[in-house]
């Protein structure tokens, strides 16, 4: 089995500082504790940002303060997300990546219900605009699945030439209004997805250990942080987004699993440096 990408996803669009003091909401916070990810092994780091209330943001000065005090400390992969929330235009949602050319943007490869509440909507439209807009600036889209018919919206845009080979898919398991966080549900994506593709997987809240397990033992890559899960243990809150990081390099340790550093992350997902 290959190296093991740890990803980081330090903040999300969910958690505030009422449901734990420890996510980071402002750039500065969110620059420390990607870097203290980063010393722990973690290869990518996934960024939101907040406004100065701490709502969810697709801010462009946001994005550019935190990318900026990142590659300041380190040289992780950094992977900006396209969606940052509900409502916003399709130009907030490509402006960070265009501007800012990371190397990795997240890709939500359709609409769905979210949270049983609102849609969150990913047209066709938007999806082709979007694709071609990656190609354009090098930026290697993370197709993030929350259920198997986006998947094979991906097959149809790689037919079309929105999407290139080899791709590289995020499963994104237990989301309300998604596929539900089960290992069958993993080994059934997994079985889906083009031969050469790479994968990363990661369950919400209470399924975030099973899945992370099973991935690891797949051969996959993982996701990680509060983004997702802020509970280290039952009823344990994180004290950092490190914690998460440092867990899963115990995990693959004794799974006879390395970590990739950034750069072997770079070489196995093949983006353009």
């Amino acid at each position: 089995m290959s190296k093991l990408i740890v990803t980081v996803a330090t903040t999300g669009a969910w958690p505030t500082k009422d449901d734990t003091p420890y996510v980071p909401i402002d750039p500065p916070e969110i620059a420390e504790e990607v870097y203290k990810c980063w010393k722990a092994g973690a290869a990518i780091a996934h960024i939101h940002v907040r406004d100065d209330e701490g709502i969810p943001s697709m801010n462009f000065e946001k994005f550019e303060e935190t990318v900026k005090l990142i590659r300041e400390r380190c040289d992780i992969v950094i992977n900006l997300t396209t969606s940052g929330g509900i409502g916003f235009t399709d130009e907030e949602r490509m402006k960070p990546f265009i501007e800012l050319k990371p190397e990795m943007a997240s890709y939500d490869a359709g609409s769905m219900n979210w949270m049983h509440q609102t849609v969150f909507m990913n047209s066709p439209e938007f999806l082709e605009k979007l694709g071609r807009k990656m190609k354009e600036n090098n930026v290697k889209p993370e197709l993030e699945i929350f259920d198997t018919g986006m998947v094979y919206n991906t097959l149809y845009y790689l037919q079309k030439g929105v999407l290139e080979e080899p791709l590289h898919y995020q499963f994104v398991l237990g989301a309300p209004g998604g596929m539900a966080a089960t290992t069958e549900n993993l080994l059934y994506l997994k079985n889906l997805i083009p031969k050469g593709s790479t994968w990363s997987a990661f369950g919400i809240g209470k399924m975030h250990l099973p899945i992370l397990f099973t991935t690891v033992a797949l051969g996959g890559h993982v996701r990680v942080g509060m983004e997702d899960n802020i509970y280290y243990s039952k009823g344990v809150l994180a004290k950092s987004n490190a914690e998460f990081v440092e867990r899963v390099r115990r995990i693959a340790r004794e799974a006879g699993r390395e970590i990739a550093t950034p750069d072997e992350a770079r070489e196995i997902l093949g983006l353009k440096i």
